[in-house]
């Protein structure tokens, strides 16, 4: 199987390849002989009902500063490449949804991981809301004497942006900490959204944990340990990485959500665990391959594009049988 992917991504030439999970999603498709292509969600265009991008053929190597080669520039349709990976970094914000609506003018006759319209419906700090028993008490709203009774009630609290990402603006509140107000208007001047407070859970401390899920099933996980100092164990905002293993309990919690992931064609999910408590999922752009690979030496990018390619025999199949009229129209959600 050779197939045509086109990587929707930030600026290739500025990649960290020591760490970023696209580098070794790329690497790997061309390991199996597939040609690739690098576009801009800000090339994307549509126009008279066709998606286009103007992209570059690109091939990628692991060397330090010269890391890609690029090709000449050119308009291509969309739907004549087999998979699209969606994979620019956030933050989710209107840029963002617009690209999911794009994109689901080609998906599922071109495969577009993950699902755009799931992506869209699946905001990393709301979607863990529809899952019962796994979240730490949580309060999501903009309503001012609702987020004082909550600090009243749990006394030791963590605030964040509804959909901010990278340990951006996330602040641990202490009981006798007098900034809470000042941090309120900071919040209320800067995001139109509601805001996300949860409990404290002093077990960050000993680092939250990244697991990889692909098709629903867990693959891998790295423990976050903080910075001294620093309530935030995200690698962006200076976490740094150790081994791990996955407890009974995080198992349960994969259990819990992996169907759900498996339905909706989440293909490669992010989940971030504290303690007993699931925070947040993340499907726009999940990162953590290299440093789950370096630790437990595996290879996640390999079982991804073994469920990708999966996925894209099945709307193959499904695509088949509904010309020849077997079958109703295709629906994607998961590789079988």
């Amino acid at each position: 199987m050779s197939l045509a992917v086109a990587i929707q991504m930030d600026p290739i030439e500025s990649i960290d390849i020591s760490a970023d999970s696209t580098f070794m999603m790329a690497m790997e498709a061309q390991k199996r002989g597939h040609s690739l292509y690098h576009y801009l969600p800000s090339e994307l265009a549509f126009r008279d009902g066709q998606l286009f991008a103007r992209a570059r053929p690109i091939e990628v190597r692991r060397e330090v500063g010269n890391h890609f080669s690029a090709g000449k520039e050119e308009i291509i349709d969309l739907s004549t490449v087999d998979v699209v990976l969606m994979r620019q970094d956030p933050p989710f914000d209107m840029a963002y949804i617009t690209a999911t609506h794009l994109l689901e003018h080609i998906h599922p006759d071109t495969l577009v991981v993950n699902d755009p319209a799931e992506v869209r419906n699946a905001p990393e700090k709301l979607f863990v809301t529809h899952f019962d028993g796994i979240l730490p008490p949580t309060l999501i709203t903009s309503d001012i004497a609702a987020i004082h009774a909550f600090r009243n009630e749990h006394k030791d609290i963590i605030v964040k942006p509804l959909y901010g990402n990278g340990g951006a603006d996330v602040f641990h509140i202490t009981p006798d900490d007098e900034n809470m107000g000042a941090l309120l208007e900071m919040f209320a001047e800067k995001y139109r959204e509601a805001i996300i407070i949860q409990r404290y859970l002093p077990e960050v401390r000993q680092g939250d944990k990244r697991i990889i899920l692909v098709d629903g099933v867990p693959v891998g996980g790295v423990s976050r340990i903080p910075a001294i100092g620093d309530a935030r164990a995200n690698f962006h905002a200076g976490g740094s990485a150790g081994k791990t293993t996955l407890t009974s309990r995080e198992q349960e919690i994969c259990e819990a959500i992996g169907p759900a992931l498996k339905e909706r064609g989440l293909l490669f999910v992010g989940i971030d665990v504290i303690g007993d408590f699931l925070t947040e999922i993340n499907v726009t752009s999940p990162t953590g391959i290299q440093e789950i690979n370096a630790l437990d030496d595996i290879q996640i990018e390999i079982l991804l594009w073994d469920a990708i390619e999966a996925c894209y025999a099945k709307s193959r199949r499904l695509a088949a049988d509904f010309q020849t009229g077997n079958i109703a129209a295709p629906t994607m959600s998961g590789t079988e």
